[in-house]
């Protein structure tokens, strides 16, 4: 019996270890472009990291303020991304190297293609003011655009932002270049386009966010994403997502509008050249 005993605990050290799970909140839209690129970074930064960690949906989709409750109270997810603010570095713990280099504040405008010269004679922010913007009721986006004086009409579901733009219940979609491209190919039926006169630019930041006490998690990922800058990889996978829609924005011959972004927490790095886009 002793020795029964002996070899299952002989067995029991031998055997593999289990993946640690970590859990994130699946998009609200079923094959949603915007995690793809998110969640390869993610994965890229704990391959890089090392250690035995396996990425799984929740059970259910949730949206982004449900998403970072959740987050807060250590319930069903485990790590999430999303633009940073003042409240949510306070209420979670931020990994502070931007995901997206600042492309997500890089902003262009889905519009209705009857309307695609909408924005063609705005110059500056009073002008833009007079037409009013759509964006999601819990973004960021959405404060720091009516911090700078522009109308916005807020929305809970991220699908229905663009069926009202269609609609006509707001004049304009502000969307990062990392995602407008995507977007407007879906909704190309539904007659929306992408404006090709104007950039709306303020200094902005997506980062991984973990719960406050998953320090241990929140240093592993943070290692794993300085190795992925150190190596080149972190900036290969950017520009395989990202370099043809930079290209393609033609930011050069575009009318740049610079907003203040209220919202923006003084640790951000921006004195880290090397971690954020800068256009040619």
């Amino acid at each position: 019996m002793l020795r029964l005993f002996a070899l299952l605990w002989l067995l029991g050290l031998c055997a593999p270890l289990q993946a640690e799970i970590l859990t994130y909140a699946p998009p609200e839209v079923a094959d949603d472009p915007r995690n793809r690129y998110p969640l390869l970074l993610l994965q890229l930064a704990l391959d890089q990291a090392g250690g035995d960690y396996q990425l799984q949906p929740s059970a259910t989709p949730m949206q982004q303020g449900r998403v970072f409750m959740e987050l807060a109270h250590g319930r069903n997810v485990r790590v999430a991304w999303s633009m940073t603010s003042l409240e949510r570095e306070a209420q979670l713990l931020p990994i502070r190297i931007p995901l997206y280099k600042g492309l997500i504040g890089w902003r262009l405008a889905l519009v209705k293609a009857e309307r695609r010269e909408l924005l063609h004679k705005v110059r500056n922010l009073e002008e833009l003011g007079r037409f009013s913007a759509g964006q999601g009721h819990d973004w960021p986006d959405t404060e720091i655009l009516r911090a700078n004086g522009l109308p916005v009409v807020g929305v809970p579901n991220y699908q229905s932002l663009f069926s009202m733009l269609t609609l006509g219940r707001f004049d304009y979609f502000p969307r990062s270049l990392a995602e407008v491209w995507a977007e407007a190919e879906q909704q190309r039926a539904g007659g929306l386009v992408v404006d090709d006169s104007l950039v709306l630019h303020y200094p902005s930041a997506v980062y991984f966010f973990v719960n406050p006490k998953d320090v241990a998690l929140a240093a592993h990922i943070e290692r794993g994403l300085e190795l992925a800058i150190a190596d080149g990889s972190f900036e290969r996978l950017f520009q395989v997502h990202y370099g043809e829609y930079i290209e393609r924005a033609q930011l050069g011959k575009r009318r740049i509008l610079h907003l203040n972004n209220p919202l923006l927490p003084p640790q951000t790095p921006l004195q880290r050249k090397e971690l954020w886009f800068q256009p040619q």
